[in-house]
């Protein structure tokens, strides 16, 4: 692992997340520094504190959307490159990740190196509210744990629905409530209490990402809402698969073939 940056000035301060901080007018920028802070111990975080089962749900969201070896796949916000990885191990031939936090694109690469040369991820920084890309270049976009993260998830979605060709697919992973109030309790006090304190600790985090991140979860759109917002961008919305007793949703949605861009 390597050390984790001298952060000094914190991205997050428990006063900026009384409120949503979704609503935060310096939202991006302080996400994509939180990131950068946070990149060193990303992955270890998200295996300790899912207890190794997100990357089963990467797994599971590429057998969702039916990735073949033939789609050209982007993945939104693939922060250090798992579920582009994933799309890779299940044989498809093209995956473009995108993220817009250099620091985690440098941990993505680095992965990427022990892959299969010919065809491993390729990975390039950008904005999901301003893809890079022509339209209708894509089979499928991804994204997971990152639609919360984005200024403005409705502009994403729409450009999701640019770079897709009609008929192409979409599945989003993101957190949610399990439905079960034992279980629903006991998420939350983990996620709130526990969780930032154990991630801050391992990461060294003075950015106040796990701090951030239970609240972005707390105050995002229910799954309901979530496809709600995804069909007004010009899908319709095939299925939404809960996780691990509801604390993860997948989304997977088709592009509309008549929506004309």
């Amino acid at each position: 692992m390597s050390a984790a940056p001298q952060n000094t000035k914190p991205s997050w301060s428990s006063t900026d997340l009384q409120e949503s901080p979704h609503e935060h007018a310096e939202k991006g920028a302080r996400v994509q520094a939180m990131f950068d802070a946070i990149a060193h111990a990303y992955d270890l975080n998200n295996r300790l504190h899912s207890f190794g089962r997100d990357q089963a749900w990467r797994r599971r969201a590429v057998r969702l959307v039916k990735a073949t070896p033939e789609d050209q796949v982007l993945d939104v916000a693939c922060g250090t490159g798992d579920l582009s990885e994933a799309f890779h191990h299940a044989g498809v031939n093209r995956v473009v990740g995108l993220d817009y936090t250099a620091g985690m694109l440098e941990i993505a690469r680095r992965k990427g190196e022990r892959l299969n040369a010919e065809r491993s991820p390729e990975y390039i920084q950008g904005n999901a509210m301003e893809l890079p890309f022509e339209s209708e270049s894509f089979d499928i976009v991804s994204i997971a744990f990152g639609i919360r993260n984005v200024v403005d998830p409705d502009l994403a979605f729409r450009e999701f629905a640019r770079v897709l060709r009609p008929g192409g697919r979409l599945v989003v992973l993101e957190f949610a409530e399990p439905r079960n109030p034992l279980l629903r309790w006991g998420n939350a006090f983990y996620t709130r209490h526990v969780m930032p304190l154990t991630a801050s600790l391992i990461a060294r985090d003075r950015s106040g990402a796990y701090r951030y991140l239970p609240k972005s979860i707390q105050t995002f759109l229910d799954p309901a809402s979530l496809g709600r917002r995804i069909t007004e961008a010009g899908f319709d919305v095939l299925e939404q698969v809960r996780l691990t007793f509801g604390v993860c949703v997948a989304t997977v949605a088709v592009r509309k073939p008549s929506d004309n861009r």
